[in-house]
């Protein structure tokens, strides 16, 4: 296997925009796997699949990260001992640590798969389709998938060990009322007039005697309104208006316990001639819900033994929801989602420190070696 230079990877694969399109990043993936001597396939998904494995069985560790990058493209420079631009931090430095890591260790035991997806930052259609027990499976072999023994997510978490985080639902509330003449506004049911005391009732929403107690590491969900819309004429009763909320949850909340205690909550806070409803974003792919991962999990104690950073939640929803749902995840990368000067990932600041692409690349690596030697 020729040497793998996560620096130099990392520096085409800024260069290489991947914010309205993958295919070419993917390429680039595809290209470097396959030029060390790995089969590299791309399934009907998107995702771009890779394994390693011994002639004889043992643990099953699957490495994840994303291609996709958000707009506008950033472009790429090295100032120093960092690498800048768009996808540097989220998620190319964390991808390139992560190959690192999947080209140094050969299995002794078991089998290492690499699944890098294609649209983590909209519907996540990529992750959904996996099914990481059959990575690395041949048609021939067991019809059962076999859940992995760990999932490791590259995201940046700074070198942390991110074993949990909050998930995220968004819905519509939409308020029901008659249209009337404004000069007769008793004629009609004003729903706009009824936003008042139903968006007031977001406030006390977590203090309904149902709700779920705040998580020991992640805290309290949060529910906010983000954007309000109602009426269609200047001089006429609104027989509608609607706002949209984001829910950052916590386990064991999910996306439709969410969405029926909301509508419970908020109708008993609408005036009586005002109907209420609650409705979640239409998705192709399930909400990522909040996870949580013990935090003496083998794959945790491993990355602590491997001189990872501290244990802690990761701040942003991420494809990890759907892989804890089958296996123990953590989250981890080289990089920042914000720093003290502000947001860094998603913005046009973004950057990674060189020195942490090769740290992180380091650490999973020997990770890998606890699980599979």
């Amino acid at each position: 296997m020729t040497a793998f230079d996560p620096v130099e990877f990392l520096e085409r694969a800024v260069r290489t925009p991947s914010h309205e399109d993958v295919t070419e990043m993917r390429s680039l993936l595809v290209e470097t796997l396959e030029s060390a001597g790995v089969p590299a396939d791309v399934d009907d998904a998107g995702n771009v699949l890779a394994t390693r494995e011994a002639d004889r069985e043992g643990p099953h560790v699957v490495l994840n990260t994303h291609v996709d990058t958000v707009p506008p493209h950033v472009p790429f420079a090295r100032e120093g001992d960092r690498i800048e631009g768009r996808g540097s931090c989220d998620a190319k430095g964390p991808l390139a640590a992560l190959l690192t890591a999947f080209f140094r260790v050969t299995p002794d035991r078991g089998r290492v798969s690499l699944a890098v997806t294609p649209d983590e930052e909209t519907s996540s259609r990529g992750a959904a389709a996996l099914d990481l027990g059959r990575l690395g499976r041949g048609p021939d072999e067991e019809a059962t998938s076999r859940p992995p023994d760990a999932v490791v997510v590259g995201e940046p978490t700074g070198l942390d060990i991110c074993n949990a985080a909050r998930g995220r639902f968004q819905a519509t509330v939409t308020l029901r009322g008659a249209n009337a003449h404004a000069a007769s506004p008793e004629a009609g049911v004003n729903a706009v007039a009824g936003l008042a005391p139903v968006l007031d009732a977001l406030e006390s929403f977590a203090d309904r005697p149902a709700a779920p107690d705040p998580h020991p590491d992640l805290g309290a969900a949060t529910l906010t309104p983000t954007t309000v819309e109602g009426g269609a004429a200047t001089n006429q009763v609104p027989a509608e208006a609607s706002f949209v909320v984001d829910r950052r949850s916590v386990p064991p909340e999910t996306a439709t316990g969410f969405r029926d205690a909301l509508a419970d909550h908020l109708r008993a806070a609408a005036p009586g001639d005002v109907d209420v409803d609650v409705s979640l974003a239409e998705r192709e792919t399930p909400f990522l819900e909040a996870f949580d991962t013990p935090a003496d999990a083998r794959v945790v104690e491993a990355f602590r033994e491997a001189g990872a950073g501290e244990v802690r939640p990761f701040g942003a929803a991420t494809e990890a929801s759907y892989f804890a749902q089958v296996a123990p995840t953590v989250v981890f990368g080289p990089g920042v989602l914000a720093d003290d000067d502000g947001a860094v990932a998603h913005a046009p600041r973004e950057y990674v420190p060189v020195d942490e692409v090769r740290r992180a690349g380091d650490v999973v690596a020997d990770v890998l070696r606890t699980f599979v030697g």
